[in-house]
């Protein structure tokens, strides 16, 4: 079976990417980006409450002030991020809103710390997965949940390499499942000890008052803000609509903020209302079990579904939608991550193929570093889930408080905006709450994993300024090529001439740069004075992520082809040469170059084709990562199909 027939059965038929049924059929409407993005704040339920509620010791009753703090938290950021889905809606999130509104550099700062965010997402969810399921096996099978992380990961990389749609539709039933059965547990749990409310209120303000007798109401609010802190994890994934508001279906704008409501309303019902069951249920940390398990054991029991076997299976089946929805939030790393590795390879901090599609027209480059890098940290962290969560809630306050200062930065230099007051307080409150949480954490856990996450974001950091560096020199020698054939005069032939099918034929496989394309085309002129009749030239543009993503990038696209192509068309008939251009898009570059040129050689048969390559004077592996080498495959591809290609240095 051949290569390409294997890929087909397991990544699927490639896709156009230039019909326009094919992005409709592909964006997200709200109700499905819900599910593919907001996987990741709601599974954080399964943690986050109870690491709050463990924090406050034996002052449980406290726990109130947690679960008014959680909800109310959760709106303020949500709303808060709304704006950066009105003025970002082509997506980058907090990336783009800190590049644009702070600096480049507190921009590449974030991206990082996204980048890091979205790998601890995969590795985090997958970790606290397998433990779920692990707790229904028999204790051999421990040793074995480090190869049982690879395999999910590997199976979530295979599902996003079809395609996020399909992936979000294969995992659907689980996300419904875990909404489902939480929303009758927390619904049921909280009416059957309704008859507790009325006293919750006063007993909590009886044990804040006690306690602040016994350390003080500083002391009060130290232990408040610190178990608040805690449970900082309950709030990640509220970012991901941002950051990926070009999956969105049109008006993006609009299924945008309709999105982050639906993930706000879940995860602060959801989440907040865990923590009002460990209150009403008194939930008590038990061996082996999480606080979730123990309170909704005792739920399920009290409902008087049948004998102690019934009250087991359903407990099961709660607790593996639990897992399953962990699962659910590894696949936004997935989603967010390539999002943002593609918004950063625009503004050259990373190889641009990270910009580049498949065939299934997702972003494969991003897909696999994001599966390798979260498998790296598993094996690192051996999956321990307490170092895991640590790096993966500073690494999202991080990115937090610097998105919501560059909106208060915004906000305050448009004072003119009628809303600006409103918007102001609101992005200084998100700020104010997010620096706040991400500060205790770096005092409170640094020598526990905060100093790797600072180092891992700084190592990152340092590698993307060196990569831009070495495409700022490459653009700069470029345009210098370019301004050097800027001023080739064109001739007085006003008259077009056509090609002659029979004739010698140079055909040129030109690029952006119109100094590359007029270099090949004077060399060929001077080494073979008068031989060639016919000048061809070829572009092949790259349907990138970027190009496929923004509502008219395609059309824009095209144009800018089509002005390069006419350029050298123009030039060539103004000096009596007759000329012709032809024009391709694509996902692979390569591909569409070798089939148009494979459709010109049966078109004119004595055709010899060019192109020009850069040649750097430091030639190595890194240069060579960075660019993509696509004349050398283009001419490999040609050889083997026996035709004539040269390629000319371009020194640079």
């Amino acid at each position: 079976m051949k290569n390409k027939k294997i890929r087909e059965i397991i990544l699927g038929k490639p896709l156009d990417p230039m019909k326009s049924e094919t992005r409709h059929s592909m964006a997200l409407v709200a109700f499905l980006a819900w599910v593919g993005l907001g996987a990741d704040g709601l599974s954080s339920s399964s943690y986050g409450p109870e690491e709050t509620f463990r924090a406050l010791g034996a002052h449980t009753h406290l726990g109130l002030y947690m679960a008014v703090a959680t909800a109310v938290t959760v709106f303020i950021i949500a709303l808060a991020y709304n704006q950066v889905i009105e003025l970002f809606p082509t997506g980058g999130g907090g990336y783009r809103v800190a590049t644009k509104l702070v600096g480049p550099y507190l921009g590449l700062v974030s991206g990082c710390a996204l980048i890091l965010d979205y790998v601890l997402t995969i590795a985090i969810s997958i970790a606290s997965g397998v433990d779920a399921l692990a707790s229904f096996l028999p204790l051999g099978f421990q040793p074995y949940k480090l190869w049982a992380e690879a395999f999910f990961i590997g199976l979530l990389i295979v599902m996003n390499l079809r395609g996020l749609k399909e992936a979000i539709q294969i995992l659907l039933p689980i996300f419904l499942g875990f909404v489902a059965t939480h929303l009758v547990l927390i619904v049921y749990g909280i009416v059957a000890h309704a008859s507790h409310l009325p006293q919750l209120v006063p007993n909590t303000m009886a044990e804040t008052s006690s306690l602040a007798g016994e350390i003080g109401w500083a002391g009060v609010a130290g232990m408040l803000l610190l178990a608040y802190s805690q449970g900082g994890g309950t709030y990640t994934g509220l970012e991901a609509v941002s950051n990926n508001v070009n999956l969105l279906a049109e008006p993006r704008v609009r299924t945008g903020k309709m999105t982050m409501f639906y993930m706000a309303l879940s995860l602060a019902v959801t989440a907040g209302g865990i923590i009002l069951l460990y209150l009403l249920w008194d939930a008590r940390p038990t061996a082996g079990e999480t606080l979730n398990a123990t309170t909704f054991r005792r739920i399920i029991a009290s409902m008087g579904l049948g004998g102690e076997l019934v009250n087991k299976i359903v407990l099961a089946v709660v607790l593996a939608f639990e897992a399953g929805l962990l699962f659910v939030a590894a696949n936004t790393g997935f989603l967010g991550g390539p999002s943002v590795l593609s918004n950063m390879a625009g503004d050259s901090w990373v190889p641009h193929q990270f910009r580049y599609l498949s065939t299934r027209l997702v972003t494969q480059n991003g897909i696999l570093v994001m599966g390798v890098a979260a498998l790296a940290i598993l094996f690192w962290t051996r999956g321990q889930v307490t170092l895991l969560v640590v790096l993966y809630s500073i690494s999202v306050f991080l990115t937090f408080a610097i998105s919501l200062f560059g909106l208060c930065l915004y906000w305050w230099r448009h004072r003119k905006d009628a809303r600006w007051v409103r918007r102001f307080l609101l992005s200084l409150t998100g700020f104010i709450i997010c620096a706040g949480i991400l500060a205790i954490l770096l005092v409170e856990r640094f020598t526990q994993g905060g100093w790797a996450t600072a180092l891992i974001i700084a190592a990152i950091a340092g590698l993307c300024i060196f990569i831009r560096n070495h495409y700022r020199e490459t653009k700069r020698a470029i345009r210098s090529v370019d301004r050097v054939f800027a001023n080739q005069p064109f001739g007085p032939v006003k008259e077009a001439v056509d090609p002659e099918p029979d004739a010698q034929t140079a055909v040129f496989i030109v690029g952006n740069s119109r100094g590359g394309g007029l270099h090949a085309l004077l060399w060929v002129l001077r080494m073979f004075p008068g031989h060639f009749k016919n000048f061809l030239f070829v572009n092949a543009r790259t349907v990138d992520a970027h190009a496929y993503g923004g509502e008219g990038a395609l059309e824009k696209m095209r144009k800018d082809a089509a002005r390069t192509l006419e350029y050298f068309v123009d030039f060539c008939q103004s000096h009596g040469m007759a000329s012709a251009s032809y024009i391709g898009f694509g996902t692979d570059a390569v591909e569409e170059v070798t089939r148009m040129c494979e459709q010109i050689n049966h078109e004119y048969p004595n055709s010899i084709f060019f192109t020009s390559k850069l040649i750097f004077a430091s030639d190595n592996w890194f240069t060579r990562l960075l660019h993509n080498q696509a004349a050398l495959a283009v001419q490999r591809r040609l050889h083997l199909e026996g035709l004539q290609m040269v390629i000319l240095p371009m020194k640079v």
